[in-house]
């Protein structure tokens, strides 16, 4: 029979690709029951995620996390659930579908690097393990929401320029008229009203009929998007300043200095930098918004060399090195 912790897996696996499916097309579509079914399936497939490693660790006695088979488990979780709870907290169900979708290649791919029960070298077998490695997955799987609402920002953002290239300033005014009177109407309110008119374009067009802006319309305002994108990423810097600094404390003890400009600390420190800019940048108005947007989607492919390309790439140059 298959044991216990691989069915989790293939239940958390299947969940996520349904879910994903059916998010997606409640983001083209917004009917309320794809958002009904893809949520449970979704939260469903987090949690079968979280007890496969904790059964992994039950049956085998060997902290999950030390390959990268469970790194990227928890990786996949940890994005998974991020979103889950701000998704809670401001209605984001919109972009599930493909944050789900991006855990699922993750976890689909660290299935590839399941090497069995192999105990962890002698430096890994630390009660740091438990303490380091949890903490900056996460970080990275804040940074990974973070990027997916940057993309949504800059496509609504790109897109409502582009209309605003094509329509008269006469459609403009017009559409200032429309937002006046819609905030009568008893559908929505005057706030709402007022803080849709980042994109006035795109408004105009879903009142004609524009397929991709009515879809768009549904949207959270740019700025709302924009104040989200910032509070992920101030979950994740937090979570990698502890992660550094616990993995300076476990260097001591396992090679005996905290810092040695090994290449995946180096790294680390890069992606902290990086971040670090975005927070202070975010502070200045000629910063926020589009360019922000772009400062976190850039954010994904640094993010995901310090993960796995200084393990995997790198390899022999770094005593992180995924194949030792």
């Amino acid at each position: 029979m298959m044991p216990l912790d691989q069915v989790l897996m293939a239940i958390a696996l299947s969940t996520y690709i349904v879910g994903a499916i059916v998010l997606i097309m409640y983001f083209f579509s917004r009917a309320e029951w794809q958002r009904n079914l893809g949520v449970p399936l979704v939260i469903a497939g987090c949690v079968a995620q979280f007890a496969q490693l904790a059964t992994r660790y039950e049956l085998t006695h060997i902290w999950p996390l030390l390959n990268l088979y469970g790194s990227l488990s928890l990786f996949s979780a940890m994005s998974v659930l991020i979103f889950i709870i701000f998704a809670f907290r401001y209605r984001l169900w919109f972009a599930g579908g493909f944050v789900v979708a991006i855990a699922s290649v993750f976890l689909a791919y660290g299935l590839t690097w399941n090497e069995g029960t192999l105990p962890a070298v002698p430096s890994l077998q630390s009660y740091w393990a438990k303490i380091h490695v949890p903490i900056v997955v996460s970080s990275y799987a804040a940074f990974l929401v973070a990027a997916v609402i940057s993309a949504l920002y800059l496509l609504k953002h790109y897109f409502n320029r582009s209309l605003v290239a094509r329509t008269t300033t006469a459609a403009l005014a017009a559409a200032g008229a429309a937002d006046v009177s819609m905030s009568g109407m008893q559908f929505e309110s005057a706030s709402a009203v007022r803080i849709r008119r980042d994109t006035p374009a795109i408004e105009v067009a879903a009142t004609e009929g524009n397929v991709v802006a009515r879809w768009l319309s549904t949207l959270p305002s740019l700025a709302q998007l924009d104040v989200l994108i910032y509070r992920v990423v101030a979950v994740g810097l937090p979570l990698l300043t502890i992660g550094i600094i616990t993995g300076a404390w476990w260097a001591k003890e396992a090679w005996g200095a905290y810092w040695q400009w090994d290449p995946k600390e180096t790294a680390a420190l890069a992606l902290w930098i990086f971040y670090a800019i975005y927070m202070h940048l975010h502070t200045r108005n000629a910063w926020r918004g589009v360019r922000s947007a772009w400062l976190g989607v850039w954010g994904l492919p640094l993010m995901l060399f310090v993960y796995l390309g200084v393990n995997i790439v790198i390899g022999n140059g770094s005593m992180h090195s995924y194949k030792l």
